[in-house]
């Protein structure tokens, strides 16, 4: 059944994606970026920077429906909180409150047994601020105050936005590269004098496919480097909101925790407390060690 949610999910967005974009190209008048006389630079960089940036903004503010249908996050109803629930709802309106946030996020649970917690949304006042049952089951209150104050950091920081404007940096030079590349490869390859017209469509999209997915590993460590970055100073909003020894004692309680991370949700995991590094793909990581954290913590305030 997640499956199937997970798959629908996907399908859906994608289409409303295509189905967006090509009405914006459309009204915007843009031509085909290639001819028998070569390439459009103009028109291809409208087409680049249309399908880069829009996609990614459509996904940012589908942000908030996908984690709750795809992660099953139930939201908390305010007004019949009881318990367990009535206390998360508590701190983190107070930490919210702390950050000066425009409007209290929304609070979730997810059932899953890794140990995180993740804040996505589209603004800083459409935020959802949501946390497993395995991390209320194992750690205690101060490490949970500890995580919920760097998910609010998050938040306050302009995290999803941020993040969003730079994958929509990388899609766009991504897609603007690998055709230009392509179409040089292509007309390179067919050797006659009249290249436009005889460059084989196979060799292009051929090219085109390879070169956009060396572009897009070298823009994944782009973002990735940026979101390590972005976890060190989410740490130290934390612990200004949660307080310093809370944060740290929060990254040390998960130390124990990091195989458990449950990463099968890209889109969701960079906005995580906590990531898993492994060899070489650690440069593709984007979380730091947990250890580099809890010292640059320790010596930032």
């Amino acid at each position: 059944m997640a499956m199937f949610k997970r798959v629908f999910l996907f399908i859906a967005v994608n289409l409303l994606v295509v189905l967006t974009i090509s009405l914006a190209l459309n009204l915007l008048g843009v031509r085909p970026y290639l001819s028998a006389r070569g390439i459009d630079y103009q028109s291809l960089l409208i087409f680049c920077t249309a399908w880069g940036f829009m996609g990614a903004f459509i996904s940012l503010a589908l942000s908030r429906v996908m984690a709750k249908f795809s992660m099953g996050v139930q939201v908390i109803d305010p007004s019949a909180a009881r318990g367990e629930e009535k206390e998360l709802l508590t701190l983190v309106h107070r930490l919210a409150e702390k950050a000066g946030l425009p409007k209290m996020p929304e609070v979730g649970i997810y059932q899953s047994p890794e140990v995180n917690a993740f804040a996505t949304g589209p603004t800083r006042s459409r935020a959802l601020v949501a946390v497993s049952t395995g991390l209320l089951q194992r750690m205690d209150s101060q490490a949970v105050e500890g995580v919920l104050g760097h998910e609010i950091a998050h938040v306050a920081n302009g995290d999803m936005v941020t993040m969003t404007l730079l994958q929509g940096v990388i899609n766009t030079f991504v897609m603007f590269f690998s055709r230009i590349a392509a179409w040089a490869i292509s007309n390179a390859i067919s050797g006659d004098r009249d290249r436009e017209r005889n460059s084989s469509p196979m060799v292009f999209y051929a090219v085109q496919f390879f070169f956009e997915i060396a572009f897009s590993l070298l823009g994944a460590m782009v973002v990735a480097a940026f979101s390590r970055m972005r976890e060190f100073r989410a740490d130290r909003g934390g612990a200004q909101f949660a307080g310093k020894e809370k944060m740290i004692h929060a990254l040390q309680s998960l130390k124990g925790t990091v195989e458990q991370v449950d990463e099968s949700h890209p889109a969701i995991a960079a906005f995580k407390i906590s990531g898993r590094r492994r060899g070489l793909l650690a440069l593709l990581a984007t979380h730091p060690d947990l250890d580099t954290r809890i010292e640059r913590l320790r010596g930032a305030l």
